[in-house]
Formats: C-alpha cells, sequence, structure tokens
C-alpha cells in the first residue's frame, strides 16, 4: 500500500525520471507527465477513488505554467494539494501561487527528505481539513484565522520574511501571530507544533 499517489509535472526529464525514482523509493505510487495539458487530460480520464493524493508541479514550465495549471485546477473544482518546485528567480511567483493556496514551495536545488516531507505535510494538511484524518486536536480551534494561516507556513518551513510576504503583513505582525499561535498551543518547539498541526498531538 502507498503513502499516496503523486503526481509530477515537470517539463525536464532527467529531474522528472530521477524525482519519480526518489519517491517511489520514499513509497509513494508516482505518475509523472511533462506538461500540465498532458497531467490534465491523464487525471480527468482516472476513477478517483479515496486515497490519498498530491501535486509536485514545477513553475515555469512551456506550455502551461504552474501557475496556469493551479488556475485550471481551481476552475474545474479539483483540490489536490499542491508543492510547486522552482528556480531561485521564481520565488515572487511561488509567494503568489501559495497565497491562491499551494501547500508549499521548494527551492531547487533541495534535498530529496526536503521533497518527501513537504508532501507528507501538505497531505496530512489536506486530511485534516477535509475530516478525513485523526480527530482534530482541541487546541487548534483555539486559534484565530491568521494565526492559523501563520502556522500553516511555519509548519511548511517557510521563514518569517516570506511567511509575511505570502500573508502580505509585516516581519514583526508575523512574529505576534507566531508567538500567540505558540502560546494557545502549549508547545515551544517546531518538532511539537508539528505533532499538533498534522493531528498527532
Amino acid at each position: 500500500m502507498s503513502e499516496a499517489r503523486i503526481y509530477l509535472v515537470d517539463d525536464n526529464d532527467g529531474f522528472r525520471e530521477s524525482t519519480a525514482w526518489l519517491l517511489e523509493t520514499a513509497g509513494f505510487e508516482v505518475q509523472a507527465y511533462a506538461s500540465g495539458p498532458a497531467f490534465l487530460d491523464a487525471y480527468g480520464h482516472e476513477r478517483h477513488g479515496g486515497g490519498a493524493q498530491c501535486l509536485v508541479s514545477d513553475i515555469r514550465m512551456p506550455l502551461m505554467s504552474g501557475l496556469q495549471l493551479q488556475e485550471e485546477l481551481r476552475r474545474r473544482g479539483i483540490g489536490l494539494p499542491l508543492v510547486f518546485v522552482t528556480a531561485h528567480g521564481d520565488v515572487p511567483l511561488a509567494v503568489e501561487a501559495m497565497r491562491k493556496g499551494a501547500a508549499n514551495f521548494l527551492e531547487k536545488p533541495f534535498g530529496d527528505e526536503a521533497l518527501i516531507e513537504a508532501i507528507r505535510a501538505a497531505v496530512a494538511h489536506a486530511r485534516s481539513h477535509s475530516g478525513g484524518g485523526e480527530a482534530g486536536d482541541d487546541r487548534l480551534a483555539r486559534l484565530s484565522p491568521r494565526e492559523r494561516q501563520v502556522m500553516d507556513l511555519v509548519v511548511a518551513s517557510k521563514p518569517n520574511k516570506i511567511i509575511a510576504d505570502v500573508l502580505g503583513i509585516s516581519v514583526k505582525t508575523v512574529e505576534l501571530h507566531r508567538s500567540n499561535m505558540m502560546n494557545k498551543l502549549g508547545v515551544r518547539s517546531l518538532p511539537e507544533l508539528m505533532k499538533v498541526a498534522l493531528g498527532h498531538g
């Protein structure tokens, strides 16, 4: 039984093949595509069960950009958790993507474990928000909507500067929300926060 089905979309053949191999080795089922249209066509003809799924996509691609793919998924009402992989110069685009609901983005080159953990966190987050995960921690109900947004981005390993950019607030405001969120949850470290946020508190 695989951890989740991963849809990998990247026009770079070498990156796509090596990443598919990495994820399969980690226990995921992988379906790889060279473009957004190829993925959308295949996905539209699939029979989708109740298993966990996640889309990993590059941002800059010739036929359809990652942002255009994200927008098309929204238009079709497809709520796949989405992790973007991006080159350094594309970080502003990735920030925009997170504002529109992407679960995370990773700058190339990134470590193998960083991608695997980003996918696991995205899948766990999608499960918790759809009611398909374990019973939620009552402490999460104490958070304001903004504190919940900050928590999600902290769990996604984003620094305060990126969180501020994504949410359109100042770094000092992020620090305040982050402090309040940690206090309300009764956690003092990132590992403790991860356990609560991912439903294992």
